[in-house]
């Protein structure tokens, strides 16, 4: 099972909760923050599905998930783009 480094890679508009650069990880089916930080329940919203498909191995051709990358909240105001990267 891949793990998944979770990051803001930008805000278009407003948003009060994250910044760019904040993050998470996804190691097994836990999430791991850095001390003090936190996650909007609605961005969260948006790339909890992807998250389990993105940690499979993919070995199918034409499989469309490697070319997912980017995920973003569903705040109209807000805008927070996630980029999802894989890791070992």
């Amino acid at each position: 099972m891949k793990k998944l480094f979770v990051r803001v890679k930008e805000v278009k508009g407003r948003c009060n909760i994250h910044v760019v650069g904040d993050y998470f990880e996804v190691i097994g089916s836990m999430l791991r923050l850095p001390p003090g930080k936190h996650v909007c329940f609605y961005s969260l919203s948006s790339i909890i599905p992807l998250l389990p498909a993105k940690q499979r191995r993919i070995d199918e051709p034409g499989d469309w998930l490697p070319r997912v990358k980017e995920v973003e909240c569903p705040d109209p105001e807000g805008r927070v783009i996630w980029e999802i990267i894989e890791y070992e």
